[in-house]
């Protein structure tokens, strides 16, 4: 239930086109649509400008299935962490629906029109470009342009150095890193925008399955470095969204 939606709902009942039980019939899910394992939140749009998104992992299949079921079929729709399987399944449902494979990303709907200002999206290793991915493609489903450099670790940092140019020119930069975490304060030193730092669990056993990078990230020394949860690239390119988009 989007802001539009409304309003055509409550111009149609104002100017008699549709009657009172007509009204209650379409805002009968607001806010919310009750299935009974989940409460599907038809508000999300008009409070906060994007759809609810679905976390598939956890998830069966017929209850993933069933959300997308209940959702309106014309709608935006986001479901993150899914196999291609669920997409397979996801398909027959919604025909217009898209896999992104190294994101485990399935969208159907529009994509809201790529305006603002550059979304750079980095990599510290080739490993880390799923979660990079799940960001980019986040930011660019919520209407972003968005450019991507991977594997720039510090390593090897004059690969970092050769890309300078593209980072100092986005107004916000997404870095995804593992092992130990270290490419973001790097980055967050040469840029002047912020930088939303993604520990992955990319690494070995002293990785900890990537509490190492997280506790690495959020020690940074370089100013301007926020940091979101382990593999968290969904998170990394919606905040990275809300930040461009102002």
């Amino acid at each position: 239930m989007d802001r539009k939606r409304i309003k055509k709902i409550l111009k149609d009942l104002s100017s008699g086109k549709t009657g009172l039980d007509g009204a209650m019939a379409a805002l009968k899910d607001f806010p919310y649509h009750e299935m009974g394992f989940a409460k599907i939140d038809t508000h999300r749009p008009l409070r906060k400008g994007f759809p609810e998104v679905i976390l598939c992992r956890g998830k069966s299949l017929s209850q993933i299935t069933s959300i997308f079921s209940g959702r309106k079929r014309s709608g935006m729709l986001m479901a993150t962490r899914a196999g291609r399987d669920v997409f397979e399944a996801v398909k027959k449902i919604r025909k217009d629906a898209v896999y992104y494979e190294d994101a485990r990303v399935i969208f159907a709907g529009r994509k809201k029109p790529a305006s603002g200002k550059t979304i750079l999206v980095a990599t510290a290793g080739t490993a880390d470009i799923p979660v990079a991915e799940e960001a980019a493609v986040t930011a660019e489903i919520m209407g972003n342009r968005v450019r991507r450099v991977y594997d720039i670790g510090v390593a090897g940092v004059h690969r970092l150095l050769a890309s300078r140019a593209k980072l100092v020119k986005a107004n916000v930069v997404v870095v995804a890193a593992g092992m130990d975490g270290a490419l973001p304060s790097v980055v967050g030193g040469l840029v002047s925008r912020p930088v939303i730092a993604v520990p992955t669990s990319v690494g070995y056993g002293a990785n900890y399955q990537g509490l190492a990078p997280l506790l690495t990230m959020l020690n940074s020394c370089a100013p301007g470095v926020s940091v979101v949860n382990i593999d968290n690239g969904f998170g990394a390119g919606y905040i990275a969204s809300l930040i461009n988009r102002k």
